[in-house]
């Protein structure tokens, strides 16, 4: 089963059986009594193929502050025994959205790893209690750094921004030892003013008369001709 650990590298541990069955009939066997088929992979080495209990699978990522980052201690016999992985790919039923299954990459713990890391903005603009709009343009970057590095999630606080100002790649602390390799001018959040706003809601007002006066002025040409 699933369960925060103490002593090991990962942060949560899972239960899994190597399984030398492979097919879909097999994976609906595995389905049918709440299992479900995985895979490990890294490091060059063969795949293992893995059978694990979907309700672990599932509250480990419910209670998991980390997410798909979350460093998962292996236990089980033989290949995988000791084994500290990252969830690779996740795949679900297209209707119920119930786990059908699991790609594990084996980390090394001494070797940084690219990960995907949620950008989640703080406070209330200026700009926006005037009217503005918040624009979060950014939502996940891509962040190089050692496994038990990854930070959950990067804050941005934008309580300071005001109309018409962005902040960028370039803008962002990283905690230490983590990098990346993102074009530092892309833009994260932008607060929109209120001017553009209403210009584009007079552009569009005034579409939507010319197109008025086009309907009007067709019925009159049709009447001319008839004359």
């Amino acid at each position: 089963m699933a369960g925060r650990k103490e002593n090991n590298v990962g942060d949560q541990s899972l239960a899994v059986e190597v399984r030398t069955d492979t097919g879909k009939g097999v994976a609906r066997k595995l389905r049918a009594v709440g299992r479900i088929p995985a895979v490990l992979y890294g490091h060059g080495n063969a795949s293992v193929s893995l059978s694990i209990q979907a309700q672990d699978l599932d509250t480990l990522l419910k209670t998991s502050h980390a997410g798909l980052n979350t460093l998962i201690d292996l236990e089980g016999d033989g290949a995988v025994a000791g084994k500290v992985v990252l969830i690779k790919e996740l795949q679900r039923h297209s209707v119920a959205g119930t786990l059908s299954h699991a790609d594990f990459f084996e980390i090394d713990a001494t070797a940084k790893i690219h990960v995907s890391v949620p950008i989640k903005l703080e406070g209330t603009p200026e700009g926006v209690k005037l009217g503005g709009v918040l624009e979060h343009m950014m939502r996940e970057i891509d962040l190089l750094c050692l496994p038990n590095a990854i930070p959950d999630s990067l804050e941005v606080d934008v309580s300071g921004m005001n109309q018409d100002e962005s902040l960028h790649v370039s803008d962002l602390t990283l905690p230490e030892g983590v990098e990346t390799g993102v074009d530092e001018a892309l833009p994260i959040v932008h607060v929109a003013t209120k001017k553009i706003e209403e210009e584009v809601e007079v552009v569009a007002e005034e579409d939507e008369a010319a197109k008025e006066g086009d309907a009007e002025a067709a019925p009159a040409a049709e009447e001319s001709k008839e004359d």
